[in-house]
């Protein structure tokens, strides 16, 4: 509910996002935008943000998803490395897999990635979707790309074109019927 709608209503699980309370929406939405914002304390502080209460277990299970865990114990201190004010002290691909850690371990109904993974490579951006794939099962996965890569398995996809939706569809749907899709994916 940054804005609300002009026409229309908003649902999610068939209940108007108007009648529901700021809390209440927000513990069922976690959102990773593509600017991270990391704060100062510590790798394992920045991760349970959300879910203070949450094990080690539970931690690192998240951190595994978001290809985090690695780096992390590459650390001497691990979990307890201390992350400098706004991430200075990590790369753009830790933070932004921190804060894909961080949105994991909440365990949204509805998880919004604002090209999230885009200073990862290909190959570990791949293997945070299948993870998230996994973990999300039954659950919404909103993601804002401008990688082709990044949104090819997803069910549905829209396209858009000087802020209007030019196509949606699946990935083969708009191989076949949408010139402006052809044209970014070649």
């Amino acid at each position: 509910r940054f804005y609300d709608s002009s026409a229309g209503s908003v649902l999610v699980d068939g209940i108007n996002v108007r009648s529901l309370t700021e809390d209440a929406l927000l513990d069922r939405i976690s959102i990773v935008p593509q600017e991270t914002i990391l704060f100062s304390g510590t790798i394992r502080e920045n991760i349970c943000f959300g879910r203070p209460d949450a094990s080690d277990e539970e931690m690192i299970v998240a951190a595994k998803a978001a290809q985090a865990h690695g780096f992390i114990m590459s650390f001497s201190s691990g979990y307890d490395t201390h992350v400098e004010e706004r991430g200075s002290n990590l790369s753009g691909g830790q933070k932004q897999r921190i804060a894909i850690a961080r949105a994991i371990i909440t365990e949204p109904d509805i998880l919004i990635m604002d090209d999230s993974t885009s200073a990862v490579d290909v190959e570990t951006e791949t293997k945070i979707q299948f993870a998230l794939q996994e973990l999300m099962r039954g659950k919404t996965i909103f993601v804002v790309a401008q990688r082709i890569s990044t949104v090819l398995k997803a069910d549905k996809i829209i396209v858009l074109d000087r802020g209007k939706i030019a196509a949606e569809g699946s990935h083969a749907e708009l191989m076949k019927h949408s010139c402006i899709y052809q044209e970014i994916f070649a």
